[in-house]
């Protein structure tokens, strides 16, 4: 059974705010976003995510418009540890079952929902494609969710990536609804 959902957030850490028509059901997640930032540039982003089965990325097509240039990416995953950008495959990335859009908080829902981190106590390394924008380069990053138990308004879950570290909260289907110093979704 699908869902349908409109979801969107004042992103503080772009000086903007971002919006995304959300399909998810029996595993599989589609979205549709745009976004307006201010920070380090004016730009908007405009974005297209499919995952298959597990909430595994299969495609994340991103447009960036600036006043200087327009940028885009299409990037690949092919089920089975191979991810291209535009084409050119990406090495380095073999084990990494997400992409992460960067300043975007719905991507951040694909591994928690995958693992269930919203709903029961658990801990997750897991390595991502990682997005920048507005500049669309693609890194490889590991990260760690781990689950905190209840928050204010849903369940936290405690991000972290190198050195940085974020107490993030998830509403009860695994969508961002606070993430400090990133984003706050609007109700």
């Amino acid at each position: 059974m699908s869902t349908s959902r409109v979801l969107s957030w004042s992103v503080t850490a772009s000086g903007g705010y971002e919006t995304a028509w959300v399909e998810d059901g029996d595993g599989v997640l589609r979205a549709r976003g745009r976004a307006v930032g201010t920070t380090p540039e004016p730009y908007w982003v405009s974005y297209e995510l499919d995952t298959a089965d597990g909430f595994v990325t299969r495609r994340l097509r991103v447009t960036v418009e600036g006043a200087a240039r327009t940028r885009s990416l299409d990037l690949r995953h092919d089920g089975r540890g191979g991810w291209t950008a535009d084409g050119e495959r990406l090495p380095g990335f073999g084990d990494a079952l997400d992409c992460d859009l960067g300043l975007c908080p719905l991507t951040n829902a694909m591994p928690v929902r995958r693992h269930g981190l919203h709903r029961q106590p658990g801990e997750r390394r897991l390595l991502m494609a990682w997005v920048s924008v507005p500049a669309l380069t693609v890194r490889p990053s590991w990260q760690t969710y781990t689950y905190l138990g209840p928050g204010r308004t849903g369940t936290r879950v405690r991000f972290a990536s190198g050195t940085f570290r974020s107490d993030l909260e998830f509403d009860a289907d695994g969508y961002v609804v606070d993430y400090p110093g990133l984003a706050t979704r609007l109700t």
